[in-house]
């Protein structure tokens, strides 16, 4: 009788500690966003918590939390390298202040194009940016797009780096940006992208820079309707979680979350394309002036305070500028 009641024990151990272990492993993670509803980082993030769940049958799950709801993207940041959130969808702006490598991209015209961004991230330039984003605890799945950032005002068109001079301009928290503003003449006024509509509204800065989806779905065209198509920063999104989870994670389960976040780029891309264009003749339609720069080497003479301070600061990154540089 009480070997039956030993082996009885032992089975209710047994039960319970594989119950606990699927718990465990099955644990539910959170995903930050700062997008809206119907954007397309948004519906790929979604995409992505479908397939993971579906690759993995239902071992590895995705909560997404959207439009910012768990905290500014700074914050957002933090979290994830600590390990408060475990997944999140972040500009490289923000984490350039925190990784070296990472603010690599937020050099004004670093890049000559998108095409030339998808490159050098698919090359070595990007492992040593992914190298470097590993070591601050944010491991990257996939690579998001973001298109190309241009200046947008309610005063004039920016035609030539003068128009800059004397405005007051919202960048991202990096002060590289703040840097790019003030060799145009510009007053940098960092804050966060929430406060820019009012801002803008009233009068507390003149302009702002953003892509054409960002610059739509915020209505910043309704306040400031003169669009300069200047390009300065092509700065992709990244899609990444907290090291130490990923180290946690079995070769099978690391290899099924970052398919599902690459597949899930893919869409994200597509769609960037479509809302990219659709944003455009939105705005256009709405009777925003767009003025083109088709010379742009003003602007980046005017840059080389910036690279300089930059190289200054971080002499060992020389190499990766001029590796990306090189990329043809």
């Amino acid at each position: 009788m009480k070997h039956l009641k030993r082996i009885g024990l032992f089975v209710a151990t047994v039960v319970l500690i594989i119950g606990f272990s699927v718990s465990v492993q099955a644990k539910e993670w959170r995903g930050w966003n700062i997008h809206v509803a119907g954007y397309p980082n948004t519906v790929a993030m979604d995409k992505f918590a479908e397939l993971l769940s579906e690759k993995s049958g239902g071992k590895m799950t995705l909560k997404m939390y959207h439009s910012g709801t768990l905290g500014s993207q700074p914050d957002a940041i933090e979290q994830v390298r600590i390990g408060g959130l475990e997944i999140g969808n972040f500009n490289m702006g923000p984490i350039g202040p925190i990784v070296p490598e990472a603010n690599v991209v937020s050099l004004p015209f670093i890049f000559k194009d998108v095409d030339h961004m998808w490159r050098v991230l698919d090359g070595e330039a990007g492992k040593m940016m992914e190298a470097g984003l590993a070591k601050k605890g944010l491991v990257t799945l996939a690579w998001y797009d973001a298109g190309a950032r241009s200046f947008y005002n309610s005063k004039k068109p920016i035609e030539a780096p003068a128009d800059v001079g004397g405005m007051k301009v919202r960048v991202m928290n990096n002060d590289l940006y703040s840097g790019m503003i003030s060799a145009l003449g510009g007053n940098p006024s960092p804050m966060a992208f929430a406060e820019v509509y009012q801002s803008l509204k009233t009068g507390v800065v003149d302009g702002a820079e953003n892509n054409w989806p960002s610059y739509e779905s915020t209505g910043h065209y309704e306040v400031a309707p003169i669009y300069s198509n200047s390009q300065h920063l092509i700065i992709p999104e990244i899609v990444c979680i907290n090291a130490d989870v990923w180290k946690s994670l079995s070769p099978e389960d690391q290899k099924i979350l970052k398919e599902a976040a690459q597949e899930s780029a893919i869409l994200q891309r597509d769609l960037w394309k479509k809302r990219e264009k659709a944003s455009e003749e939105k705005v256009l339609a709405a009777g925003v002036k767009l003025n083109e720069i088709p010379d742009k080497s003003a602007f980046q003479a005017a840059m080389k305070p910036v690279y300089d301070k930059y190289l200054k600061d971080n002499p060992d990154l020389k190499p990766l500028v001029e590796l990306i540089q090189a990329t043809p």
